[in-house]
């Protein structure tokens, strides 16, 4: 059975993630603890291609490495996601392509405002963010439902393009709570029980059995990550 391998990483730290402040689709720099998240992302992950290139290729141990764990690299065109990206492969040997299939979900007028904020501002809106209603939009922006089937859309061209490969992908933490959903077959609809924090790394693998997560939430190689929904 080939089996495809994902390592999915939620990009670093920003100060918007430390207020409580929904980014969805606009534009958040990482902030410092973000960069150095990412740095030591690059740490782990060039250890983990290190370690991969070793068992695939035992007889050329001490040639160049030429060869790295990852057939291919993908982020978010989204600068926080695309940040983290560029410093966490810089010792991988491995150019990053723009997935805007992998954006975070675009939250309409909720963009911006924290919980509190929203409640305030747009209460009907905020109940409906709060049960997690499938079909609203947020007035201009991605319905829960839409925004599930472009991930998973987006996963399986991957699984396609790069069958029985490792792939690396940097991405968000409302995409990486419908990818565990659907590995896991949790509904779309109820709360959220499983950590995604910052800068943590993910594994999850495709045949044709399915999706199914094979490590999750891996900070290693941080010190606290932070996630700001829990």
């Amino acid at each position: 059975m080939t089996v495809t391998h994902f390592c999915i990483v939620r990009h670093g730290e920003t100060d918007w993630n430390t207020e409580k402040r929904l980014q969805g689709q606009l534009d958040v720099a990482l902030n410092a603890t973000g960069r150095a998240q990412a740095h030591a992302l690059c740490k782990a992950l060039n250890e983990k291609a290190a370690t991969n290139r070793a068992a695939i290729d035992e007889n050329k141990a001490t040639s160049p490495a030429v060869r790295t764990a990852f057939a291919a690299a993908y982020s978010s065109d989204l600068t926080r996601a695309w940040e983290t990206a560029q410093i966490a492969t810089t010792a991988l040997n491995i150019a990053v392509l723009p997935a805007p299939t992998f954006r975070e979900r675009h939250y309409g007028t909720y963009q911006g405002l924290t919980s509190q904020e929203a409640a305030r501002a747009h209460p009907a809106m905020y109940h409906l963010h709060q049960n997690r209603d499938l079909h609203y939009n947020y007035d201009t922006g991605e319905s829960l439902a839409s925004f599930a089937a472009r991930i998973e859309h987006g996963l399986l061209a991957l699984a396609e393009k790069h069958c029985g490969q490792n792939i690396l992908i940097f991405t968000h933490g409302g995409v990486l709570d419908i990818i565990y959903r659907l590995a896991t077959q949790r509904p779309l609809d109820t709360p959220r029980d499983f950590p995604i924090p910052n800068a943590a790394i993910n594994w999850l693998s495709h045949c044709t059995a399915g999706w199914r997560v094979t490590r999750w939430g891996d900070q290693a190689h941080l010190g606290q990550a932070l996630d700001e929904l829990r």
